[in-house]
């Protein structure tokens, strides 16, 4: 009876020294909840760094302060022949104002090279209209020597749709046509994002346009596919960094004028 009662004994030292020890254990990995801090208005402040100040435009078109002046109507000392880029750009310059295409002579490219970027430029048709389709006015700004935004005078005059003014060419046909008659002056706003590339040279990231035309937005963050070929399907062939700005020479005496850049 007495080995029993021990026995007994035994067993609830045993259950209440377990029952301590878990007790304990509780209390160990489970301390008492902390409210958090409460927000304030300063923590979600950013004050460094400093957001950079420059001067905007008197007038809207006109180059704010940090902007690359490309072509102000005085000179085409920021661009050479595409043919041969030892060679000035061959071009004329009229009334001290605007430059316009010499057919056959070939294209012109910046001499500075490009990535991201946003860029004005102010462009106008031949006055006289002389043909239809794509002979009309034609002409193009490629960005990286590459990816083009179309030139063409494409009042009144019907092709296909990712060949007209506005277009990223053969790739994406603007929103709405925006173009003005011959007689007047169209104006190119551009956002555009380079595209990036994996260090085995294939795309990671397909570059992006924003393009308002004659302040109407055409092309809204699209997504260029590739080299904007005449023929065959875009894709983006070998990677590539910054490259220059060019404008196209297509047998026809566009015009342009106020060009200017910034890097972003």
């Amino acid at each position: 009876m007495k080995s029993k009662n021990l026995k007994n004994s035994f067993l609830l030292i045993a259950l209440f020294s377990a029952t301590v020890a878990m007790a304990q254990h509780k209390y160990v990995t489970t301390p008492p909840e902390v409210s958090p801090m409460p927000m304030k208005p300063e923590m979600t402040e950013i004050w460094e760094p400093e957001v950079q100040v420059i001067t905007p435009a008197k007038m809207l078109g006109n180059a704010p302060s940090d902007a690359i002046i490309l072509f102000d109507g005085k000179n085409l000392d920021q661009w050479v022949n595409q043919k041969d880029i030892n060679k000035p750009a061959g071009w004329k310059i009229i009334a001290n104002d605007y430059m316009e295409v010499v057919p056959g002579s070939g294209g012109i490219q910046t001499k500075m090279q490009f990535g991201d970027c946003q860029l004005h430029l102010e462009w106008s048709a031949p006055d006289v209209v002389l043909d239809g389709g794509q002979a009309r006015g034609n002409s193009g700004v490629f960005f990286q020597n590459r990816y083009e935004l179309q030139i063409l005078d494409s009042y009144n005059n019907r092709t296909y749709s990712n060949g007209q003014a506005g277009s990223i060419y053969k790739d994406h046909p603007p929103l709405v046509n925006a173009v003005k008659t011959p007689l007047e002056w169209n104006a190119y706003d551009v956002i555009y994002t380079a595209p990036r590339f994996k260090t085995d040279g294939v795309i990671d990231a397909p570059a992006k346009i924003t393009v308002f035309l004659n302040g109407v937005l055409v092309q809204n963050n699209t997504t260029i596919n590739g080299l904007t070929l005449y023929i065959g399907l875009h894709k983006y062939s070998s990677s590539h960094g910054d490259d220059v700005i060019s404008l196209q020479d297509h047998d026809s005496k566009n015009q342009f004028r106020n060009i200017w850049i910034r890097k972003l």
